[in-house]
């Protein structure tokens, strides 16, 4: 058992992708979240929308743990950070357990589990599988001595109310390993998660996300004290993991968030309250304008391409932001928020909407071009996030491309992680604009300077 000062914690992490991490992530948060705990969820990676679900169960932001925008130190204050004031915290991996980046383990789950000393939980798919469900966890169990395995969670193991297939596997792996599982889940196809484009459908648009009875069949097949290896107990209250230190009171960020953008790392919104703004939501979908003395305004990624029309209807909030762009207020955009911030949009389906037409260019969507990679920024002119120089990182996930523009794209100098460089990004005025989720915390100053050039700037 840990001692007094460190937060129990468990790392889900699986065979492969599609084993089911997700599934026993959301059972093993609903399990702790029905005992009374504070349960503090993470995520490896930069993936956006499992940590909507996460969130959903516990009601605490979930948090990216990501290796290449963070680094080990990044990790570590990060996950002590958000797990200090919680009873417990569950981590889910992303991908297979030791899969990294170019093949090596560079960022996977197992390299997440030696930075920060936790156990694993390793997730196997045993549907169609016996014996060999042995040798899977022999080669687990002395693939590499730093991850310390806590056992198998067993996932789609036969049908409700039936213990065959769990017979099976118990007397093909033999007592001794038996004693490493630490669960048996049933197969259930009830909580598959609809797909589309770039990953799954998010928690604004799953109304099932909303029915907790799935959910709280496969949390009854979780045995929590096993997992952990001891009874948790409830204790801490929950409390923000920031100190706030305004540098001056009264800046105020307005943060579109609804099913057009959603994708924001809980990390990036904590070091902009913590450097001093003072954050209020609004939605462009249900057709807010700005909020009232709104200083800057952050227009993170998500699918606007699935509410253009939503979006082109709200012709109040594109007026306000050209005339506040104009008149050079701090506007930052980031993946959808980029598509937003142009003049037009043109669906998957062919149809082209128009956008707030802040910066005149034309996007479309293109189901034939994807782009995945981490990168790191560097400035070319003096902006919201910093002297001309500044340094950040990040990633980029998407399926749209400039169909036109006239506005050049050389604010960054950019470098994936695998070495290809490029100039990328837009600045116009005081707006910056780019495919990249940029994570603020990867430079000091960013979040700081962002809130100078708000403070700086008339509210309207």
């Amino acid at each position: 058992m840990p001692n007094n000062k460190q937060t129990p914690g468990i790392i889900i992490s699986a065979t492969h992708s599609g084993a089911g991490k997700t599934t026993v992530t959301r059972a093993l948060l609903t399990a702790l979240k029905a005992r009374g705990l504070a349960v503090q969820p993470f995520k490896i990676g930069p993936d956006f929308i499992d940590p909507m679900y996460h969130s959903a169960i516990v009601g605490r932001p979930a948090v990216n743990l990501d290796y290449w925008m963070m680094g080990e130190e990044g990790i570590r204050d990060t996950y002590f950070r958000w797990s200090q004031n919680a009873d417990v915290a569950v981590v889910e991996g992303m991908g297979a357990l030791f899969d990294g980046a170019g093949g090596t383990g560079e960022g996977s789950a197992a390299h997440i589990a030696a930075i920060l000393g936790l156990p694993v939980a390793v997730v196997i798919d045993v549907y169609g599988m016996t014996r060999t469900a042995a040798a899977i966890m022999d080669g687990i169990n002395s693939f590499d001595s730093n991850v310390k395995i806590a056992g198998f969670i067993l996932n789609r193991c036969g049908r409700p109310g039936s213990r065959t297939h769990r017979n099976l596997i118990k007397a093909a792996v033999g007592a001794k390993r038996w004693q490493q599982v630490l669960s048996v889940i049933c197969d259930s196809p009830a909580l598959e998660v609809a797909e589309r484009h770039l990953g799954l459908i998010t928690t604004y648009e799953n109304l099932a996300s909303d029915d907790n009875s799935g959910l709280n069949n496969v949390a009854k097949q979780i045995d929590v004290d096993r997992i952990f290896g001891f009874t948790l107990i409830a204790k801490r209250v929950p409390q923000s993991p920031f100190a706030k230190t305004s540098l001056r009171p009264g800046a105020r960020l307005a943060v579109a968030r609804d099913a057009a953008f959603c994708f924001y790392y809980e990390e990036n919104l904590a070091a902009l309250e913590a450097a001093g703004f003072e954050i209020v939501e609004f939605s462009p979908v249900r057709g807010d304008t700005l909020p009232p003395g709104t200083n800057a305004v952050y227009l993170g990624g998500g699918y606007p391409e699935s509410f253009a029309r939503e979006l082109a209807d709200n012709v109040k909030l594109a007026a306000e932001l050209r005339r506040a762009a104009g008149l050079g207020m701090p506007v930052y955009g980031e993946g959808g928020g980029l598509l937003y911030l142009g003049r037009s949009l043109t669906g998957f389906d062919g149809k082209s909407y128009p956008m707030s037409g802040v910066l005149p260019i034309d996007f479309i969507m293109d189901p034939e071009y994807l782009q995945i990679r981490y990168i790191e920024l560097v400035t070319r002119r003096d902006s919201l996030l910093g002297p001309a120089g500044t340094v950040i990182r990040g990633q980029e996930f998407h399926q749209s491309r400039v169909a036109d523009s006239g506005l050049a794209a050389d604010f960054y100098t950019a470098k994936t992680s695998d070495g290809h460089e490029f100039i990328d990004g837009y600045r116009y005025k005081n707006v910056v604009a780019g495919y990249t989720h940029i994570y603020f915390n990867s430079n000091a100053n960013a979040a700081s300077c962002f809130l100078k050039a708000a403070q700086s700037f008339q509210a309207v």
